[in-house]
């Protein structure tokens, strides 16, 4: 399976950097990582709907092609390590080959890429910012997969 994970922008913090690149290492162990980034849209002229929609287009273009995609957004459904273990396995067993994990920029998705998710997922009532939102998915995605694979890790 392959995990594809577009960032709209850069991720500014060292220490988030750090962490985003050492989990992401982990869980190359368990599937193919990409994290591609995008060049998020910042402007002071423009309304945040249209910069919104502009970074929806940008990520719905890079995830066009995976087999499924999955919206973090707060609406969605929450689940436990555990039952992303089980997700993660009924995707490979329907198999998905690229699922592809939509994270907004700084100003959250735009509704067009819930709309447009195959499956949408929250990480957590609170809100996080955009790039801590990536070190908790790479986090968790290596986490259910060493569930999946039997270890210990998760507890």
């Amino acid at each position: 399976m392959k995990f594809l994970i577009p960032l709209l922008g850069k991720t500014k913090e060292p220490y988030l950097e750090a962490g985003i690149r050492d989990y992401a290492g982990r869980l190359g162990r368990f599937a193919t990582v990409a994290m591609p980034v995008l060049k998020e849209r910042h402007s002071l002229k423009e309304s945040d709907e249209v910069v919104k929609l502009h970074d929806a287009a940008l990520l719905l273009e890079h995830g066009g092609a995976a087999g499924l995609k999955v919206a973090l957004d707060p609406t969605g459904q929450s689940v436990s390590s555990e039952e992303l273990a089980d997700l993660l396995t009924a995707w490979e067993n329907q198999s998905v080959g690229t699922v592809c994990f939509l994270i907004g920029g700084h100003l959250g998705l735009h509704r067009s890429v819930v709309q447009q998710a195959d499956t949408i997922l929250s990480l957590s009532r609170l809100t996080f910012t955009h790039e801590m939102t990536r070190l908790i998915l790479v986090e968790q995605l290596y986490r259910a997969c060493t569930i999946k694979a039997g270890h210990r890790y998760h507890k």
